[in-house]
């Protein structure tokens, strides 16, 4: 089990080892043993003491303030969001036993919204689960049904993979804003089964998860190669379901533009099952809090 003071020494020893002496404006002279910066460095560039940054790195200081950490921070070269990321696991939580997977339930108004919109959309849940999508959403990727996983299916599913022509960036960008998403948040049964699970079957994932990479699940441009109407570049909305730490994603184009006319194409196919999710919203559907179908 990793607790939250062993988050924050695994962040600082990964995020120490991308910095390279150069970047940090050190003068190289002779072979050097480790990849990136030395603890020392790090500590002389934060202004505090070799000895401290050591207790920090190997989980032995439980109150650093937040002063250092944002010194930190700044040596190791950490945007905005890696930033507040390093703030957080300066928390210090007491290791808590291991909770059982959390139900994530979709409010039944965004359902209504998802199945009823005409662009593709759906709902990603705290652990890139799919929560909802409706069939615009399928219809630009059989893989965006209720029950996937966002990143099950792009690390191990050979036919979402072949959907991004830079796959690798792709990869780089989910992990980094998992993270994000997860937080401190380790001691989920489901969560770590997650990580496990990737972390045997994929070396890409296992590459990317030692990184500790961290980006926020913010709004973007996603390009793909669609199987039936080719390259399509589109605007990836996020908006977030009140404090749930749920996301509404929605994919839409440049109206008139060829990715207009292309998702106009998806959406013909889509609409007749689009139409019958909708009159499946009865209002019995409306009338139950907690639909759990």
């Amino acid at each position: 089990m990793t607790d939250g003071m062993n988050l924050l020494s695994e962040y600082l020893r990964a995020r120490r080892a991308l910095v390279t002496p150069q970047e940090a404006g050190i003068p190289v002279l002779g072979p050097r043993r480790v990849p990136g910066l030395r603890r020392e460095e790090v500590a002389m560039l934060s202004g505090i003491s070799s000895d401290y940054y050591l207790r920090l790195e190997q989980g032995r200081d439980h109150n650093p303030s937040a002063q250092v950490l944002a010194s930190i921070a700044r040596v190791l070269q950490l945007d905005e969001a890696g930033t507040a990321y390093l703030l957080s696991l300066g928390n210090g939580r007491p290791q808590q036993p291991r909770r059982k997977p959390r139900k994530e339930t979709v409010p039944v108004g965004i359902r209504v919204l998802v199945d009823t919109m005409e662009m593709p959309a759906f709902v990603e849940g705290r652990y890139f689960d799919v929560l909802a999508a409706n069939s615009l959403a399928t219809a630009l990727s059989p893989r965006l049904v209720t029950g996937g996983n966002r990143l099950r299916d792009l690390f191990l599913d050979p036919a979402e993979q072949s959907l991004y022509p830079d796959w690798d960036e792709a990869t780089a960008q989910i992990v980094a804003r998992f993270r994000e998403s997860v937080g401190t948040d380790v001691d989920d049964s489901g969560f770590v089964t997650l990580v496990g699970s990737l972390s045997l079957a994929s070396p890409r994932f296992r590459e990317l998860w030692g990184r500790h990479d961290v980006a926020r699940r913010e709004s973007g441009i996603m390009s793909i190669d669609h199987p039936g109407v080719g390259p399509l570049t589109l605007y990836r909305e996020k908006l977030a379901i009140s404090a749930s730490g749920q996301m509404l994603v929605v994919y839409h184009a440049d109206p008139g533009s060829d990715d207009a006319d292309k998702l106009a194409i998806l959406g013909s196919y889509a609409l007749p099952a689009q139409e019958r999710a909708a009159g499946h919203l009865s209002s019995e559907t409306l009338r139950d809090p907690d639909p759990r179908g």
